[in-house]
């Protein structure tokens, strides 16, 4: 098999582990593999946490969040019911759920925080993508109207000291004038329940009542502020809302949740961008070191590739004897730093996990992070352009080297020697 191979390849192997009698590789080809395939796998993992972290978030946040939202451009939703009827018919829309949405104060004790108060139909909601699959210690349906019942995000209620059982006091900006001065609107609630949704952001000022009651809080009588709408497919939300507005006549305030979360998508990405190209730059100090080690090579070859040349190896012969040389290098480095990159991003989460109880320390706090885990998930098309990245580079660092043996002349080397 091996004499069937050019004589390059069968060369530029040899050369590859010339420095070893027994065979192994030299010291210097081996420290540029090692620069080359910790480089190539510290780019996969931390382009696989961005990954992660995209991917996790979109998934926890289509779970609590509505796909897309039609609103009346100036205070309540006009003719509600009839948008609802209309929406429904579409087959585009799994379900279009009435909701009302407003500031509030909660009050508990000495606590108070401000908060979103949020009406919904318990009925409805449960058909909708939302919260309500996400309660704990309690049921949406507890929440129905004149129970004045509230259902707290778990982080919100730690927050206020308050847990299921204990009563709030919601203070809204509606209210009356009083020879005190403008006294707002206050009403005690019941809390029947909490929900968890693992999203910092609804878990922290998020609370759900009945939507009559909060109507008759906020005096919006059969009002309401607009249709919170579920798709079966959510990456159609804003194609769809905008049909449905149209279909409507126009005049309504559209969003989905690509546009609410457009910025934190659009950092990610950019976050994701700037990493690769500084990441790229530890990839592209390891392959010089190729630079190095093949330039030592062709120094201390420099009587064998004269010897090559007199028995009439042309210069392409002897370019690709290192050319060989370099690109093994390049490719056995690529490969390792892949698959180690692979494997530590499959289990990034159990390795920061286990720091996390050897150090006693938190890296990952949820206030800031929206995630107390580290999810890592490697895409195809990242790993192979890291690849294709770190083997151009690789390519390009070779080049000089053969191309300085190829240009040794075989007189001046063997006089020299």
């Amino acid at each position: 098999m091996a004499r069937n191979l050019p004589y390059e390849w069968l060369i530029g192997t040899r050369y590859l582990r010339s420095t070893q009698k027994r065979g192994f590789l030299s010291l210097i080809s081996m420290v540029s593999m090692l620069g080359l395939t910790v480089g190539v796998a510290v780019l996969i993992v931390v382009l696989s946490v961005m990954n992660g972290f995209e991917r996790e978030l979109r998934t926890r946040m289509l779970s609590v969040t509505s796909h897309a939202t039609l609103m009346g451009l100036q205070g309540p939703l006009p003719d509600w019911r009839n948008a609802q009827r209309v929406a429904q018919q579409r087959p585009e829309i799994i379900a279009a759920v009435p909701y009302i949405e407003a500031q509030a104060m909660l009050v508990h004790g000495a606590r108070s925080m401000a908060s979103a108060i949020r009406g919904v139909l318990p009925e409805q909601e449960r058909r909708a993508v939302g919260l309500a699959q996400h309660i704990e210690g309690g049921s949406i349906d507890a929440l129905a109207a004149g129970s004045f019942r509230v259902i707290l995000g778990d982080v919100l209620a730690e927050a206020l000291g308050a847990k299921p059982g204990d009563d709030v006091v919601l203070m809204a900006p509606q209210g009356s004038m009083t020879p005190a001065g403008f006294a707002p609107t206050m009403r005690r609630f019941h809390v029947s329940g909490l929900f968890h949704s693992g999203m910092y952001e609804y878990d922290s000022t998020l609370a759900l009542a009945a939507m009559g009651d909060v109507a008759r809080v906020y005096r919006m009588n059969d009002g309401i502020t607009g249709l919170r709408l579920a798709l079966h497919d959510p990456f159609k939300a804003p194609q769809v809302v905008h049909d449905l507005a149209v279909q409507l006549g126009g005049g309504y305030l559209v969003s989905d949740w690509t546009r609410d979360h457009l910025t934190f998508f659009r950092s990610i990405q950019t976050t994701k961008t700037i990493m690769f190209v500084m990441l790229s730059l530890l990839v592209m100090v390891a392959a010089f070191n190729i630079v190095s080690a093949l330039v030592m090579v062709v120094k201390e070859k420099r009587r064998a590739i004269a010897t090559l040349r007199s028995f009439g190896a042309l210069p392409r012969n002897v370019l690709a004897i290192f050319g060989v040389q370099g690109a093994l290098i390049g490719l056995i480095g690529t490969l390792a730093g892949a698959a180690l990159g692979c494997l530590l991003a499959r289990n990034l989460d159990s390795l920061l996990h286990g720091l996390e109880r050897l150090s006693g320390m938190q890296f990952l706090d949820a206030k800031v992070y929206l995630m107390s885990d580290l999810p890592a998930y490697v895409q195809w098309h990242d790993l192979l352009q890291v690849c294709g990245v770190s083997f151009l580079l690789c390519a390009l660092a070779t080049l000089y080297p053969a191309w300085r043996a190829a240009g040794t002349q075989p007189a001046e080397a063997l006089r020299h020697d």
